[in-house]
């Protein structure tokens, strides 16, 4: 059985094709907050750089990882902090 950070990790990887992608859980920084759950698993930082993304506005990226989390969302994930960038925005941000 996969975590949720493995199930985030595959479907992204497999809908977006990224040239970058981090997953992190950040659970522990939210204990005792709303939809925290012992455990974990229940706030995630996601960056994600690809292809995908070019023409889509940030709100669209958003909505677009959203759309292909929707049973993690639904099931167990409070929370995801997404930065979402084409390849152009991560090359212009490390120079």
């Amino acid at each position: 059985m996969l975590s949720y950070a493995e199930r985030i990790e595959v479907k992204l990887t497999e809908a977006l094709s990224p040239l970058r992608l981090l997953v992190r859980d950040d659970s522990d920084q939210h204990r005792g907050h709303g939809g925290y759950r012992e455990g974990g698993e229940t706030h995630f930082h996601v960056e994600i750089v690809s292809q995908a993304f070019e023409g889509l506005s940030r709100v669209a990226r958003q909505r677009k990882v959203y759309e292909l989390l929707e049973s993690e969302l639904s099931e167990r994930v409070h929370a995801l902090e997404l930065v979402t960038k084409t390849p152009a925005e991560a090359a212009a941000a490390k120079a």
